[in-house]
C-alpha cells in the first residue's frame, strides 16, 4: 500500500472522531480536527495510484 495514502487515511480517521469529540465536548483546538480531515481526504485521493497506469 502507498504510504501517501495510508497517511492519508489515518489523518482523515484522527480528523473524523476529533470533531465528533469536538461536537460534544468544547476544547482547545478543535478546529484543527477540520483541516486534519481535509488533509486526510487530499493525502489518501492523491496517494491511491492503483487505477494508474505508471
Amino acid at each position: 500500500m502507498d504510504r501517501t495514502f495510508t497517511v492519508g487515511a489515518g489523518l482523515t480517521v484522527v480528523g473524523v472522531c476529533g470533531y465528533v469529540v469536538g461536537v460534544l465536548v468544547t476544547y482547545p483546538g478543535r478546529s484543527f480536527s477540520l483541516t486534519a480531515l481535509m488533509v486526510g481526504i487530499t493525502l489518501a485521493a492523491i496517494g491511491d495510484h492503483r487505477g494508474a497506469s505508471a
